[in-house]
C-alpha cells in the first residue's frame, strides 16, 4: 500500500533508538524526508546511517541535542525546515514513590513529557494548516490507559498531554491536520531490557531466559518490535489515515483486560 506521504518532511524525536527510530525508519521507506534528534551524537549518526541503507534516496537530517529543553527544540525546528509529519518523543520519567517526589521531579516530568509536545506542535501546526496537510504523532505510553503506579510521574504528565491533544486535534481537523497518540506497551527495546535485568546481573543466557520468562506474560506471547511501532506511526500519518484524529492507539499484544 502506498501510503501517500512521498517527498514530505518529518522531524522525529528521541530517534536514534527504539520506537523513535523504528518510527524514523518505517517513515523513511514511506519515501519521507526525515530530520531525527537524540542527545548521543554517535547513536544518532549511527541510526541515520541505517536508515540511509534501508531508504536510498531520501534525505536524512541529524540534530545532536536535548529536545526537552528550549535549545534542543529551537535547533530541531531550524535543521528540520518545513515540517508535515511531527513525531513527538522522549524517554519517560524514572519509577519510584510519589512520597519521594518533589516539585522540581514534577516540574521536569511536565516539561519532558507535556510541555515539550505542545509547544513542538505550536510551532508547526499553523505552517501545516497554511498548506492544509499535517501529521502529529505523540508516542507516549499504555500507562495512559491503565496506570502503572509506580510510574506516577508517567502517568500525570502523559494524562496531561492527552487531556490537551484531545481539544486541539478537534480545532485543527478542518486545515487537514490530524493528531493521534501512540500508546505503547512492552516492546523489546533497550529500555525493555534494563528494566528486566534485575540490578544488572543478569547477562547473557541468563538474561534472554529471564526476557523470554516475562514475554509469556503478554497475551500475544511475545514482546513488540519498534519495527512494527514504526509501522503503525506511518499509517497514522498516511493519507489513509486522514479522517482518523484525536484518537489513542494502545499497541500491546492484547495486554491491556478492558473492552474500551
Amino acid at each position: 500500500m502506498d501510503f501517500g506521504i512521498r517527498g514530505r518532511n518529518a522531524l522525529v524525536c528521541a530517534a536514534s533508538k527504539g520506537l523513535g527510530f523504528g518510527s524514523a525508519l518505517a517513515l523513511a521507506k514511506e519515501g519521507v524526508n526525515v530530520t531525527i534528534t537524540a542527545r548521543g551524537v554517535e547513536t544518532l549518526e549511527a541510526a541515520a546511517k541505517k536508515i540511509r541503507e534501508a531508504a536510498p534516496g531520501v534525505t536524512v537530517k541529524t540534530v545532536a541535542g536535548d529536545i526537552t529543553t528550549v535549545e534542543g527544540r529551537e535547533q530541531a525546528l531550524s535543521v528540520a525546515g518545513e515540517i508535515d509529519i511531527l513525531v513527538n518523543n522522549a524517554g519517560g520519567p524514572p519509577p519510584g514513590d510519589f512520597r519521594d517526589w518533589e516539585r522540581e521531579h514534577w516540574i521536569k516530568a511536565l516539561d519532558a513529557n507535556m510541555i515539550t509536545p505542545i509547544l513542538l506542535a505550536k510551532a508547526v501546526v499553523d505552517k501545516m494548516a497554511a498548506r492544509k496537510f499535517g501529521r502529529i504523532v505523540n508516542i507516549t505510553s499504555s500507562s495512559v490507559k491503565a496506570p502503572i503506579p509506580v510510574l506516577g510521574l508517567s502517568n500525570g504528565a502523559r494524562s496531561g498531554l492527552h487531556g490537551f491533544i484531545a481539544g486541539l486535534s478537534r480545532q485543527v481537523a478542518k486545515d487537514g491536520i490530524t493528531i493521534n497518540n501512540l500508546l505503547p506497551g512492552r516492546f523489546l527495546t533497550d529500555r525493555l531490557k534494563v528494566t528486566m535485568n534485575k540490578g544488572g546481573t543478569l547477562q547473557g543466557e541468563a538474561l534472554e531466559a529471564e526476557i523470554a520468562k516475562q514475554a509469556t506474560t503478554v497475551p500475544a506471547g511475545r514482546f513488540g518490535t519498534a519495527e512494527e511501532f514504526g509501522q503503525v506511526c506511518a499509517f497514522l500519518c498516511s493519507t489513509q489515515a486522514a479522517y482518523m484524529t484525536g484518537q489513542n492507539v494502545l499497541l500491546d499484544g492484547g495486554n491491556y483486560p478492558g473492552s474500551f
